[in-house]
């Protein structure tokens, strides 16, 4: 589209084409290819009413404007309808023009970026303007053309409700491991640091500008600005041009604009910024990514030292961070109001309903979600925002800000939920985070060294490292069935300099982290569990509990494609029984805990004075595993012991008889007189009428593997 202005009844000394654009004293002239406005003079188009030329005569300035495929100039004034000629890119005319001259124009319905000429005959064909021109951005036109109003978003807050937001407001030095590894709402919430003292966190002096920011990275580094009203870039702008439009007083601004992407690391500011002690501790870059590959000349993901800048009614739509990272967001002067709302799997999904479609330009997605909760921070606090957090933020003043972004171990699953939100709506991949599946595995590579090292970790990072494995699992499916394109982009994710067998190393991390975790196996163990001694199988048929014999020989394994080594000869040394009477005082008597004293094994028992008669019935089985190895021979031993005391009990007396007769199912007559040897009673019912006052201690000795091994005996109360 050309388009100019012009007085009234002044001569054009310059085309808008060889001006470039909008002048205030140019006018339409005569273009190569142009159409001749034939009987055309200074003041009038072709749709003019000449009743009305007098009244617009005497304006004092008028906009023309050329439509794109017939090239004849027409008064904005006489086709516009009222609309903003800056917010329009391409323009065509109304009006028909047929090749008869005795034939009049003709009004047709307005045809967006089509010439209506083209439905005449003989009309000549669109041609596009060789003369560069800043683009419109249609993102935030409405279908009047008018520009979307930067104020629409407060609009929105109008008759909104709140509710107070429940995070904790924390000193610097509570914010630390200890607090991750105590509360259970640890990085599950945002919190607010009104004070940076005891944060581990250096920034610079309040008294920094945005000029000096300018000044410091360099005028000439280009930066990425956002123009508020329709939330899109803006190409071609530098820090000088943006130091210079943020000196400007509020009124002066042409439009709201906001700057929250400059990365600043490896610049001489970013010497001055260190992120709090405990992002630093969590941060998956800062821990895993080797230090040899970060740095100048290095790709890596700089997404730790973010400068933001914004002016006075700036405002960012609802979104998460990307891949769900957590933030730590630090106001060195101004203010901020943030708006959030939780991540749950509802509001999650109404987040990815909304995000890219047409509802964002005219729906608010507090009205989709449970609750929204408000949040205010003004000069030197400091929040950290967790993983997943849907949030939108308004700038009520001018504002410098500095804070950045990073992965943590603490919340692995809402990550990738999040990174799928972001595949799932097309978002680019430039506004994706950087390298992220290759800080993944480099994130695994460490976390199976350190497993394989009998490592321990809270309960919320192992859930983490196996939803870690999962996707790294996923990944090195598709390197051995996705397509080749797949194939390729998947392979060249992985980190050959600490990793050379992706998926071994995937499968064995997933393998290890549910060891760790407690599931017996890889994919069945999920769907059992064990109850009183049976393992009870996902269909509810219970299975009788194997001998440790048999667990070796016929075991899969801890997980379905994996056999341990099985033993070369397992022999069952027959069971050792002996009966003995001593006396010890009643568990009940002995006061104190009396099971933390029944649980020191000792292997010989004294008598103590004052104490009441207790029989003692031990049995003790053993088993021996041998096998060969590369360097010789293994051998292991586990022995299990199994004590029955029980308080007024005589093996040769009445009162024994009556208690060895409900013990062990054997009639009194048989047993009088006789030496006690306790047999095991088919009867089970017998158990269930044991003796209140019975103490039951029984220990399975773990067996120790070593050249040579000898089996240790472990204890516990029942």
């Amino acid at each position: 589209m050309a388009r100019a202005r012009r007085r009234s009844g002044r001569s054009t000394q310059k085309s808008p084409e060889e001006s470039g654009g909008v002048d205030d004293s140019a006018a339409p002239s005569k273009q190569e290819g142009d159409a001749q406005p034939n009987a055309q003079d200074d003041n009038t188009c072709p749709a003019c009413n000449p009743e009305g030329t007098e009244e617009w005569a005497a304006a004092d300035k008028e906009s023309w404007v050329r439509c794109d495929a017939c090239k004849t100039w027409y008064h904005w004034r006489c086709t516009g309808d009222g609309g903003d000629l800056d917010a329009v890119d391409k323009w065509s005319a109304r009006f028909v023009h047929f090749a008869a001259p005795e034939q009049q124009l003709m009004p047709l319905p307005f045809v967006p970026l089509h010439c209506a000429t083209s439905l005449a005959p003989g009309s000549p064909p669109a041609r596009k303007s060789a003369r560069k021109r800043t683009q419109r951005d249609y993102a935030g036109l409405h279908n009047s053309g008018a520009e979307a109003d930067p104020d629409r978003w407060l609009r929105m807050l109008e008759g909104k409700d709140f509710e107070p937001d429940p995070f904790k407001r924390m000193n610097g030095d509570e914010v630390s491991l200890e607090w991750l590894d105590t509360d259970e709402t640890a990085m599950r919430e945002p919190i607010v640091i009104e004070s940076s003292e005891g944060l581990g966190m250096k920034m610079p002096s309040k008294d920094l500008t945005v000029e000096d920011v300018a000044e410091i990275i360099g005028e000439s580094t280009p930066v990425e600005v956002i123009d508020v009203a329709t939330q899109s870039n803006l190409p071609g702008w530098t820090l000088g041009k943006w130091a210079e439009y943020y000196g400007l007083d509020a009124s002066a601004r042409d439009k709201i604009r906001n700057v929250i992407s400059l990365e600043i690391s490896g610049t001489e500011l970013a010497d001055n910024v260190l992120p709090p002690r405990l992002v630093r501790e969590l941060d998956w870059v800062e821990k895993y990514w080797p230090n040899t590959k970060k740095g100048r000349g290095h790709a890596y993901p700089k997404v730790q030292l973010y400068c933001l800048m914004g002016v006075a009614g700036a405002w960012t739509d609802w979104h998460i961070d990307f891949a769900g990272s957590s933030v730590y967001y630090h106001i060195l002067h101004g203010s901020k109001v943030f708006y959030f709302i939780r991540p749950t799997p509802a509001n999650l999904a109404a987040y990815e309903r909304w995000s890219g479609t047409e509802m964002q330009n005219h729906s608010w997605l507090g009205d989709m979600v449970d609750e929204v909760f408000k949040v205010e921070l003004h000069d030197g606090n400091t929040m950290i925002i967790p993983t997943g957090w849907i949030h939108a933020v308004y700038t009520p003043v001018d504002t410098l800000v500095f804070g950045g972004n990073f992965l943590h171990s603490y919340n692995v699953s809402t990550q990738l939920k999040v990174r799928d939100i972001e595949i799932a709506t097309h978002v680019p991949k430039k506004f994706r985070f950087p390298f992220f599946v290759r800080l993944c595995w480099y994130a695994g590579e460490k976390y199976l060294r350190d497993l394989k090292a009998k490592e321990e970790f809270a309960p919320r990072v192992l859930d983490s490292v196996e939803a870690l494995a999962e996707f790294l699992v996923s990944e090195a499916r598709t390197m051995e069935r996705g397509t080749e394109q797949a194939k390729k982009e998947a392979k060249e994710q992985v980190p050959g300099d600490r990793v050379k067998d992706a998926p071994a190393l995937a499968r064995e991390l997933r393998w290890r982290a549910r060891l760790a975790a407690g599931y017996p196996s890889d994919d069945e163990g999920r769907n059992k569990r064990k109850k009183n001694g049976a393992t009870e199988s996902a269909n509810g048929i219970s299975k009788r509990k194997r001998s440790l014999a048999d667990a070796d020989e016929d075991s899969t394994g801890p997980f379905r494609n994996f056999r341990r080594r099985l033993w070369e000869r397992v022999s069952e040394i027959p069971s050792e029984k002996e009966s003995r009477v001593l006396k010890l005082p009643r568990p009940n008597d002995a006061g104190g805990d009396w099971k933390d004293q029944w649980v020191l094994w000792k292997e010989e028992m004294d008598s103590a004075e004052g104490g009441d008669e207790v029989f003692v019935d031990r049995r003790r089985d053993v088993i021996v595993k041998v096998r060969r190895t590369e360097k010789g021979v293994e051998r292991q031993r586990v022995e299990r012991v199994l004590e029955d005391w029980i308080w007024n009990a005589d093996p040769v007396s009445p009162a024994s008889t009556a208690v060895l007769k409900e013990e062990h199912g054997v009639p009194a007559s048989e047993i009088q007189g006789q030496e006690v040897t306790p047999q095991a009673s088919n009867n089970s019912d017998a158990k269930k009428s044991k003796p209140e006052e019975a103490v039951k201690m029984e220990i399975d000795g773990a067996g120790v593997e070593s050249s040579v091994l000898a089996a240790g005996v472990a204890a516990a109360a029942a």
